[in-house]
């Protein structure tokens, strides 16, 4: 088992996007430091995927009848990592892919030969490999692809029969179908691969969540969504892209969870053509720079046009609520938190209680000097009922299990918060150290509150409205910027650092908006309101100045 010769590499980095700059990253970490958690890269494997891919043949367009020639971005970042790792019993690391390239930049194809391979060279008996999609004239696309060049190949002929409706390899039992939701029944499936082609489309989630809980029979099932970016917030399109931006970006951990994004950056000009390849990798192969510059002037011209060249050309989700934080400056800040050291320290908190079933979050804000400037360091608690954690793991697909084992997120018995348990928490927290006061939103933490202020803590009510939650917004992400809110790399508040999304009324005011927010965002908020006090406490008229104090 080696991890040499990898031969995944990038050259020309300023003609790709943010994320796909984090692809690479990814790959290249786990390359220095993978063995821990049981990874390792198969150079042969990631090979013989690539090579395979040379046996197939175009059978549209101008290329038809040439071999498939894998261009770099496609051989280097998705197909050589994508069947290249493995776990330790050398099984396949990556069970679900998502895959985000604006449209002409031949992600059918791809699809179509990703199939394939499934199909033929992936060692699985009897395999079962669907083209997917949300109508059946959409999942025949990439079928009909992977048939075409199929047909045209002299080798793989040797192992295939080709029928109206599938692709079967006879001597394995194996065989390659469309499906789509509009199908007779999508009951007795074993799926042991699938590709599901413009995943954006899917209004519901039916076809992905049939697929996943059809896996369960297979040894080293492999699921990819393969989309352009779309619009709609409440689909499965959008939870998974959210769920692979924060992998790249380092705030949620799954190995087994393949990401690649090529899209233009939110810093970007889309009317600047030098950012476009971004997100078109195959432009000046199968996208031409004559249509993007037809379709960018149609753009400038009918601002009700400009949505559609964003999300179909760029690759940009549009009408997205926007994120509070850059994650790379989170990241950049986290600093080294540790509560041995600060043992005793005069502290500042805020506490964002849940619902019954959800979330509760407890922030310590530390001020502390560290070069002539005062720097604040933050601890976050969190509690979930013990009957919640196994349900929303799998609903949410968040690791909240994972969590509770590192100690991140602290169990409460019985399927509902237990508030007597969060108040020994908190009153054993304040014996450890020195809080000042907690602020806390009096809509639902009234009771608990009050018996805090009868155990001895001085309770600040401060309400989530513009008034109260503006000032220590603004100061909070200008922190963040500054490097002056260290926070450890908590799993946790990595994850809810990048669903924080906030609200802006006419005066300019922000607050937390958790409505707008892609997910849970209770620790953010918390440490929010105990920024506020302690700003209010310490930093006096320059905390004040020109802002709504709370």
């Amino acid at each position: 088992m080696s991890n040499e010769n990898s031969n995944v590499g990038l050259d020309g980095m300023d003609s790709v996007g943010r994320l796909v700059r984090l692809a690479y990253a990814r790959h290249e970490k786990d390359l220095s430091g993978s063995e821990s958690r049981g990874l390792w890269f198969d150079a042969g494997a990631a090979d013989r995927a690539v090579k395979f891919f040379e046996l197939l043949r175009h059978y549209k367009g101008e290329w038809a009848g040439r071999p498939f020639h894998l261009e770099r971005w496609q051989s280097d970042a998705i197909i050589r990592p994508l069947f290249g790792w493995r776990r330790q019993d050398g099984t396949r690391r990556f069970r679900t892919g998502y895959i985000s390239v604006a449209r002409k930049n031949g992600k059918s194809p791809l699809a179509a030969g990703i199939a394939l391979y499934l199909l033929i060279a992936d060692h699985e008996a009897a395999a079962e490999v669907y083209a997917a999609a949300t109508k059946k004239d959409q999942a025949k696309i990439v079928y009909e692809y992977a048939a075409g060049m199929g047909k045209r190949s002299p080798e793989l002929r040797k192992w295939t029969s080709f029928y109206r409706d599938s692709i079967s390899v006879l001597r394995t039992g194996s065989k390659l179908q469309a499906l789509s939701s509009d199908a007779h029944t999508l009951d007795g499936l074993s799926v042991s691969g699938a590709v599901v082609d413009e995943l954006h489309a899917h209004k519901t989630r039916q076809v992905w969540d049939v697929l996943d809980t059809a896996t369960s029979a297979r040894r080293q099932p492999l699921i990819i969504g393969i989309t352009t970016a779309g619009y709609d917030r409440k689909t499965i399109c959008w939870e998974v892209h959210q769920r692979a931006t924060q992998i790249l970006e380092g705030a949620l951990e799954d190995d087994s969870f393949f990401a690649y994004i090529a899209t233009i950056d939110d810093t970007d000009d889309w009317r600047d053509e030098s950012c476009w390849i971004k997100a078109n990798p195959n432009l000046g192969v199968s996208k031409k720079l004559d249509y993007l510059r037809t379709q960018a002037e149609k753009a400038k011209e009918t601002p009700a046009f400009q949505n559609t060249f964003r999300r179909l050309d760029l690759n940009q989700w549009t009408e997205q609520a926007s994120r509070a934080i850059d994650m790379a400056e989170w990241h950049a800040a986290a600093g080294r938190v540790s509560a041995d050291e600060l043992q005793g320290s005069r502290c500042f908190a805020g506490l964002d209680l849940s619902s019954v079933s959800d979330l509760t979050a407890l922030d310590l804000e530390f001020p502390v000097e560290i070069d002539g400037r005062l720097v604040y360091k933050g601890l976050t608690f969190f509690w979930l009922p013990e009957s919640a954690i196994a349900r929303r793991s799998k609903r949410d697909g968040v690791p909240y299990d994972v969590w509770v084992d590192r100690g991140l997120i602290r169990v409460t018995p019985g399927n509902v918060v237990d508030y007597d348990f969060v108040r020994r928490d908190v009153n054993e927290l304040a014996t450890r150290f020195e809080i000042e006061e907690v602020a806390y939103d009096p809509w639902n933490c009234s009771d608990l509150a009050a018996k805090l202020q009868s155990d001895g803590l001085k309770m600040v009510e401060c309400r989530q409205i513009f008034r109260t939650m503006s000032s220590p917004t603004k100061w909070y992400l200008g922190f963040i910027s500054d490097k002056r809110l260290e926070h450890g790399n908590n799993a946790v508040m990595n994850w809810m650092a990048s669903n924080l999304a906030v609200s802006q009324d006419p005066a300019g005011n922000l607050k937390p908006d958790k409505a707008k927010s892609t997910e849970k965002i209770d620790g953010q908020v918390a440490k929010i309101m105990a920024l506020g006090r302690a700003l209010l406490a310490l930093e006096g008229p320059d905390y004040e100045r020109g802002l709504i104090v709370i």
